[in-house]
């Protein structure tokens, strides 16, 4: 049922691994739990139901998989407007978003599309992370200064934070800063040992306790032991169409966070992960997750890298990391009701520090200003509208930009000779020779490479003086593909030469690319006879045109 993905197991360095990321999750899961508005019991069953079984029918040996910081965003989102708009049915059709965000997801393993995913431009990519990153730094503001977070996502919070700080809680603030401060200056020698998350959950909560009372200051509370509740689905018919929207987004931003953790885990263990099977499992997890009420989640970076590094080798860690936090859930869990919400709110404000895609940032300029305009543009847009827009925008832009830079290029490609002195066309001697003694009625029609739909323009210059010759010869030697509209280009470009009664020759060698023009019935205008697989055949045919015209000019 598993396949050979258990094949590799490394016990002590799978049990090891299975350990530390359970106890670099423990922080993150209650931080991402709380920050999302369902519970810190909901961020730790996440953890647990999303990396037990994405680990156990995934298609990557050392991916741990738990709630992050994008996905905690959309959850976010998704959780704040279902409950202003339905507060008794909302929390439900929140985790019904969860399962149809898995089941979309292992509908894309499914139908193999899991190579897809992250066929994106860098910039679009780094811009929407950026974004997330902009908007969990801009949702803990409230928290960190000691107030619930305001209505209204990003715009609620930064339209009431003159408010907020007016209100603020210097003690909340305070242990907020003091655990920013160890997240950001814990000596690099020690998070070897020990992350610096664990560090500042357990000191700035000791700390809290000494210094302050329990009324004092929001703490999370208790999390009930046992196994969460089932959630049944239900699903609403005035917000089906933005359930679905929902669902797509929160998989589709699951695929990408995962498949470009497993791409890091495939350059560190030299192994090829299983895109397809991946999804599927992440999918099913997912759905598992909506199903108890848990937070979704998708490829941890940090926790999968740190799996690899602490010698990890097979999905057993990170079976073993679910369990060892289950444990903590149903016998420990008591010990999670001292921890301040400004604590959490600070661990969570350094994971969007880090998401933020700084290697770029600073560099964005100095690469490409349209690539630093796409990913400042995306980010916006990400972090005030919304990010489906972001991101088909983003990639619309892309592949705009791209598509006129290829369409250059290839227009360079389209080249019609009538003189053997230019030497812009690969002929040999012989075959200039000819062409010389063409005496420049000859029209020699050059296309290389793969013909997409924008060269179609430069196709349609080069022919316009058609009439000035008495043959045209299309060389499609090199021209491994050819597109509709370049199909059609050409179709257009052979009728013109016989409406001019300019006789046309054909070279297509390439079987592909003939297979193609037979479909768009291009070959069926040029006479059989006209049709070559050398040039020096269709130039000694154009030879015998020319010579046979000029006689019979002569003979008039």
């Amino acid at each position: 049922m598993f396949g050979s993905r258990f094949d590799d197991i490394n016990l002590k360095g799978d049990v090891f691994g299975g350990v530390t990321t359970a106890i670099i999750s423990l922080p993150l899961a209650l931080a991402f739990g709380v920050a999302s508005g369902a519970g810190a019991e909901a961020g730790l069953w996440g953890a647990i139901m999303v990396g037990l079984f994405a680990s156990l029918f995934g298609g990557s040996n050392t991916l741990i998989s738990e709630p992050t910081g994008p996905m905690t965003v959309i959850m976010t989102a998704v959780l704040t407007s279902m409950v202003a708009k339905y507060p008794e049915s909302g929390i439900a059709m929140t985790f019904t978003v969860v399962m149809m965000a898995g089941a979309f997801q292992i509908l894309i393993g499914t139908l193999k599309l899991g190579k897809y995913i992250t066929l994106m431009p860098y910039s679009v990519i780094s811009g929407f992370m950026s974004g997330i990153g902009v908007i969990l730094i801009i949702l803990q503001l409230s928290p960190l200064l000691g107030h619930a977070a305001p209505a209204g996502g990003v715009v609620g919070t930064l339209t009431a934070l003159p408010d907020t700080v007016a209100n603020m809680k210097f003690s909340e603030l305070f242990l907020g800063a003091l655990t920013l401060g160890i997240l950001f200056f814990f000596p690099q020698q020690y998070r070897k040992y020990v992350p610096a998350q664990l560090v500042a959950l357990v000191a700035v909560t000791l700390l809290s306790v000494i210094l302050f009372d329990s009324e004092s200051i929001r703490r999370i509370g208790e999390i009930p032991a046992g196994l969460p509740s089932l959630v049944v689905p239900h699903i609403n018919a005035e917000m089906f169409t933005e359930m679905v929207i929902d669902a797509l987004v929160l998989g589709t931003l699951g695929c990408i966070d995962t498949l470009l953790t497993a791409v890091i885990g495939d350059s560190l263990t030299r192994k090829e992960h299983d895109s397809d099977k991946e999804l599927r499992g992440q999918g099913l997890a997912n759905m598992i997750s909506g199903l108890f009420g848990a937070l979704p989640g998708a490829g941890a970076t940090m926790g999968t890298v740190t799996n690899i590094q602490v010698g990890a080798r097979s999905p057993l860690s990170g079976v073993i990391r679910a369990l060892v936090l289950a444990l903590v859930v149903l016998v420990a869990g008591g010990l999670t009701e001292p921890i301040p919400m400004a604590v959490l709110a600070g661990i969570a404000v350094y994971v969007g520090f880090n998401i933020l895609d700084w290697s770029f940032i600073q560099r964005a300029h100095k690469v490409s200003v349209q690539g630093m305009v796409i990913m400042y543009g995306v980010m916006l847009l990400t972090v005030f509208v919304d990010l489906i827009v972001a991101v088909g925008l983003g990639v619309f832009i892309s592949n705009v930009i791209v598509i006129e830079r290829l369409s250059r290029e290839q227009a360079r490609q389209v080249k019609a000779i009538s003189d053997a002195d230019d030497d812009d066309v690969p002929l040999t001697d012989s075959e200039r020779a000819l062409l010389d003694r063409a005496r420049s009625k000859v029209l020699f029609f050059y296309l290389s490479g793969p013909m997409i739909f924008s060269v179609s323009k430069a196709i349609s210059r080069q022919h316009t003086s058609i009439s000035d010759y008495e043959v045209m010869i299309l060389d499609l030697t090199d021209v491994p593909m050819i597109d509709v509209t370049v199909g059609l280009a050409l179709e257009n470009a052979i009728k013109d030469a016989l409406d001019a009664n300019c006789q046309v020759y054909l070279l297509c060698p390439n079987e592909n690319t003939r297979q193609q023009l037979e479909k768009f019935h291009v070959v069926d205008l040029v006479p059989n006879d006209n049709v070559y697989k050398f040039r020096y055949e269709a130039l000694k045919a154009a030879i015998k045109h020319v010579d046979s015209d000029e006689q019979q000019y002569q003979a008039v």
